[in-house]
This record gives C-alpha cells, sequence and structure tokens, in this order.
C-alpha cells in the first residue's frame, strides 16, 4: 500500500523520489517535505526508493535503497571496489555525463559566487578514462583481528583503509599494487611500522616512497629491492619529514616528464607535486601557453609555478618569464631544470604569494601576461597587484570552482578584465574533483 504523501515518513521507512542533481561530492539530491535529500549512489533524472539516516534541519542524507528508473547515463562500474573504495566516487557515471556536471558546476560557481559569466565556453580538455594516476598515497596497515595487512585508499566516509585488490585509475604498471604491497609487507619485520607507500612515476622512470617508522633489517632490504625490481620502480625510503627521503640503495635514477612536444623535460623528486594526470597535463600546458598568447618582446610572471611545468614552455615563447614560489626546495629544481633545458630567460623567486605586503622586488615590475596555477585557496591574496602589473591578458588554472568564481569577480569588477572563456579539466576522472582553467583579458 502506498504511503500517503502527506503524512511525514515513520523513522526507517522507505521513500521514494526523483533525482533532480548532482551535488558537488557526487551525491544525488532528491527533495521531499521541502528539504534536500542526499542520496549516495544515485543519478540525476532516475527515480529511486532511499532510506533517511540522519535528518537535519535544512536536508537529510540517506542511503540507496533501489533504483527504480535508471538514468541512460549510469554505467556500470570497472573497479570491484565502487562503493566502498574513497579513491572514485562517480564511475556509475558515464565519463561524458561526468564533464557535463563538472562544466555545469564550474558555470555555476562562476554566476553564484563571482556573478560574472564567459564569454565562451571553453572544450574540455580530456585524457585516459582509466588508468591515468600517476602519483598516489596508500595507508598500509597490519589489522591484528584480520591477521593481515591492508594496502590502498581509506573507505568512503570512513577512517578505515578499504580491502583492495586492484586500482583502476592507477597506472597500469601500478594497477595490484595494493594487493601486492600487502603481500610484500606481511613478509616484513617492520610490518607494523610501515604506514603509507606513496607512488610517483615519470615517463620512463617511477618510484615507490616507503615511511617506515623504524629501520629495516637485511632481510627487510633484500625483498624490498627485489620488489621495486619485480615492479621496474625505484625504492625510497621515509624515515621522518620530507627532507628525510632518501634511495634505499646507491643513486637513483632521476624522475622526469616531457612537455611541449619533447622539447622541454622536467625533473622531479619523489615526494615533489606534479599533475597527477600525464596526458592531460600535457594538453593543459598547451592550452595555457595558447590562450595566454605569449609574444616574442612579452614579459611572463608565473605565480605558483612550482618546478616550471609552465615557466619552461613559456619561456621558449616569450622575452622573459618570472616563476614565484613559495616552496624554497621547488624553486631550486626550478633553476636546475631552466639550466638542464637550456632556458636562460627563465627566472625564479621564493616568495610568499599569500603575504602581498612582503613580496620581493619582482613584485614591482611591470608584466604583459600572467598566469595564475594556485592551490584550492586561490589567489585572493595578490588580486589588488593586478592593477599595478596590468596584464593584457591572464590565464587562471584552478583546482577549487569556488576560489577561481570568487577571484574571477574581482578580476573582472575591480580590476577591468573581461572573462573571455572558461573549461574544465578532466585532470581526475571518475572523482568530484573540478579542475579548470579561465582566460581573462584586460577591458578596452
Amino acid at each position: 500500500m502506498a504511503r500517503d504523501l502527506k503524512r511525514p515518513p515513520a523513522p526507517g521507512e522507505a521513500e521514494e523520489a526523483d533525482i533532480v542533481d548532482l551535488a558537488h561530492d557526487g551525491r544525488g539530491v532528491a527533495r521531499s517535505q521541502g528539504k534536500a535529500v542526499f542520496v549516495p549512489g544515485a543519478l540525476p533524472g532516475e527515480r529511486v526508493r532511499y532510506r533517511v539516516l540522519k535528518r537535519r534541519r535544512q536536508y537529510d542524507e540517506a542511503a540507496l535503497v533501489e533504483v527504480l528508473a535508471a538514468s541512460p547515463d549510469r554505467v556500470v562500474p570497472r573497479c570491484a571496489h565502487f562503493g566502498i573504495c574513497g579513491g572514485c566516487s562517480l564511475q556509475h557515471l558515464a565519463p561524458a555525463a561526468q564533464l557535463a556536471a563538472k562544466e555545469r558546476q564550474l558555470l555555476d560557481n562562476l554566476e553564484r559566487i563571482g556573478r560574472v559569466r564567459p564569454q565562451r565556453v571553453l572544450a574540455p580538455l580530456k585524457g585516459p578514462e582509466f588508468a591515468y594516476r600517476r602519483r598516489a598515497r596508500l595507508g598500509v596497515k597490519y589489522v591484528h583481528k584480520k591477521g593481515r595487512v591492508l594496502a590502498g585508499f581509506r573507505e568512503r566516509e570512513k577512517p578505515y583503509l578499504a580491502d583492495l585488490r586492484r586500482c583502476e585509475i592507477l597506472l597500469e604498471r601500478f594497477a595490484t599494487l595494493p594487493q601486492d604491497l600487502a603481500a610484500l609487507v606481511e613478509t616484513l619485520s617492520l610490518r607494523e611500522q610501515l604506514p603509507q607507500v606513496e607512488v610517483a612515476a615519470g615517463d620512463e622512470t617511477a618510484a615507490l616512497v616507503f615511511r617506515v617508522m623504524a629501520a629495516p633489517d637485511a632481510d627487510d632490504v633484500r625483498k624490498l629491492e627485489q620488489f621495486g625490481a619485480r615492479l621496474g620502480a625505484q625504492i625510497y625510503l621515509q624515515t621522518g619529514g620530507l627532507e628525510t627521503i632518501r634511495p634505499l640503495s646507491g643513486p637513483a635514477s632521476p624522475l622526469t616528464y616531457a612537455l611541449d612536444g619533447g622539447r622541454i623535460t622536467i625533473e622531479f623528486r619523489p615526494a615533489d607535486f606534479i599533475q597527477i594526470n600525464r596526458e592531460v597535463n600535457i594538453a593543459m600546458v598547451a592550452a595555457a601557453v595558447e590562450l595566454l598568447q605569449p609574444a616574442a618582446g612579452d614579459r611572463v610572471l608565473d605565480l605558483f609555478c612550482g618546478l616550471g611545468n609552465f615557466t619552461l614552455p613559456l619561456s621558449r615563447r616569450a622575452l622573459s618569464v618570472t616563476g614565484v614560489e613559495g616552496d624554497a626546495a621547488l624553486v631550486a629544481r626550478a633553476r636546475s631544470n631552466a639550466a638542464r633545458n637550456g632556458a636562460a630567460n627563465a627566472d625564479f623567486v621564493v616568495d610568499d604569494l599569500f603575504e602581498p605586503a612582503r613580496l620581493g622586488g619582482w613584485a614591482a615590475a611591470p608584466y604583459d601576461l600572467v598566469l595564475l596555477d594556485p592551490p584550492r585557496a586561490g589567489a585572493l591574496a595578490i588580486m589588488e597587484r593586478m592593477a599595478q602589473w596590468r596584464p593584457r591578458r591572464v590565464v587562471y588554472i584552478s583546482c577549487h570552482p569556488g576560489s577561481l568564481a570568487r577571484d574571477a569577480g574581482i578580476l573582472v569588477e575591480a580590476q577591468g578584465f573581461q572573462l573571455t572563456g572558461a573549461g574544465v579539466m578532466d585532470m581526475f576522472p571518475h572523482t568530484t574533483h573540478v579542475e579548470s582553467v579561465a582566460v581573462f583579458e584586460r577591458g578596452t
């Protein structure tokens, strides 16, 4: 017998609703009794049955009981652990629909937060949908109750490690790393003193960094060396902070990746920040250069420059490029990368871009073009400097649509720029991360 829709549901009673939207965290959104209901696993356009788990004043949280009418965009997840592992949240949604949802989120943030609209929506930048992740941090734990080691990512919305055998988004050579690591660590003397392993892969070489709370014995070292040889990866140990990362034995080959059609090579260390998706990074750098349109006489400013991911390709096209980064170790390696690539017109500066009142002499110079690639917090602190630099064009690479929208509003309303284009980049397929690029031009 159907429930009377006018009366509130009894505790634990299943309800039916249409899913009308997708939340920023990938949950389906329904409407019931005047409130939003968040239903993990449900997709827009679906009719579902759900059970409310938590009732709050403005919204409810629910569990999906049954999909009564499926969305045409629903697909079968490739990963056997989807729904348990917290690494992915959108494998049940077709990749094209994922991108469309991220594009809607970007445009909604720009309009709602920044009160701006791009003159054109840029075509999404895409790469492989699986086997794309070249950097990852895997948790490792010996679980006494299970009598074995688990390795992988955390369970969705839980602090526990998921019991993984395979990861579909890691590079194919590391797809079975969770299972392989667990089997290895179970045989080590320090199996209870090894909490995480980081993966870092360049175009040719790869590294595995084992975080250890005690020194491995001779038998452990032998097993680690054999493990690295089998995977074709160099083994590093980390005993404390990042400065303690050292090769397990002997000198290690450098990790590198190529850009700009192979004309630029970036060298990095296992714990350095690099974009995790090789193909999308190549496309992103090419798109940024194309959007910025540097000319031979231009002075370019690259803020939050890291290892020189954008700086060095730009240096091949401009008069000069100044890269600014707050991490002194990254700047040192950026300078080495510039020297290695013969980029004599690329200069790198260590400075805190979140303290605009204390910036060095580079900030007093004029610039024709500016590229921004800030962290999730965005670039609010240096927005006021745009009036001094007066670049004719700004390209903004964003990993958070909310901070991009806020900063876009300032560039347009306070600085006199026009938002001439914006679009998404599929840097993290099957996750809810929204990476985007926007281009601003000074109004005439």
